[in-house]
């Protein structure tokens, strides 16, 4: 693979990963190449303007994923990756420990000043979710609930981004209640094969998706759906909508069958 390319793929992973936007990954990938350089030294590198390379780089700083000398001009040197994961991972597990500790007086709280509680009326709804993040989030729980089948349709591009993410971990959980989760993806780029091969689904099939879109069906229950999984690095640029309305649900779900039963087995369609 091209260095460009592996570059490319790095500068995603680091952004899935550890939420750096596109800027913080290219400074942090090049700071690893260069070794220690100058703001302005990597505004040049990157053709970036000096204020917002040093308005990132003190971001970076206050993360700890970057230090600068005390000469004059100050370095700037990338730390580790291993500590670049494990600050990442620290950050992690402080917000998790935070929800854990304040999330059952907050449900309380909302009980409490509930002014129409449920009475057992279904009222379909649909909502936007914005930003990958949040949308994989959604499609995480959506198939650790499962106790039935889900079918997957989405791009290779897609997958390799799912793959950083918590779903293939919820997929194991979703598999071991018994439930399924269908894959449907179209081949156009046979290096990122190993993410699908990765990615734990109950089984894959490749067929020509109707668009580049990606969806998420869970019969009767709900669908997560966009018109296009955005292929740029801004993955706040993503949009999705969420609806539990069963005949929109439906209808897709039948839809996903349709491109089920036309679809080849990965193997088979890898050998072909």
């Amino acid at each position: 693979m091209p260095a460009q390319e592996q570059v490319e793929k790095l500068t995603i992973e680091l952004q899935e990963t550890l939420e750096f936007d596109e800027l913080e990954s290219k400074i942090y990938l090049n700071l690893l190449r260069t070794g220690p350089i100058t703001a302005s030294g990597l505004a040049k590198d990157l053709n970036v303007d000096r204020a917002t390379m040093y308005r990132t780089i003190d971001k970076l700083v206050d993360r700890n994923i970057i230090s600068t000398s005390l000469s004059n001009p100050k370095l700037c040197t990338a730390v580790e990756p291993e500590n670049a994961v494990k600050l990442g991972l620290e950050k992690k597990e402080e917000e998790i420990k935070k929800i854990k500790k304040s999330g059952k007086a907050i449900i309380e709280k909302i009980t409490n000043i509930r002014y129409c509680p449920n009475q057992g009326t279904e009222i379909p709804t649909l909502r936007i979710v914005q930003g990958r993040t949040n949308i994989y989030s959604d499609i995480g729980q959506m198939i650790e609930n499962c106790f039935e089948t889900i079918f997957i349709a989405t791009t290779l591009e897609d997958i390799s981004k799912m793959y950083h993410s918590m779903i293939p971990e919820k997929i194991k959980i979703c598999k071991k209640k018994g439930g399924k989760v269908m894959l449907l993806v179209e081949i156009d780029n046979f290096e990122m094969i190993s993410f699908v091969k990765r990615f734990n689904a109950t089984e894959t099939r490749v067929c020509k998706l109707p668009s580049k879109g990606r969806i998420a069906v869970e019969k009767d229950k709900q669908m997560i759906m966009s018109d296009s999984s955005q292929t740029d690095s801004h993955h706040e640029n993503d949009f999705s909508i969420s609806t539990d309305a069963k005949d929109m649900v439906n209808n897709i779900d039948n839809l996903c069958k349709l491109l089920w039963k036309s679809a080849k087995p990965l193997e088979m369609a890898l050998n072909t």
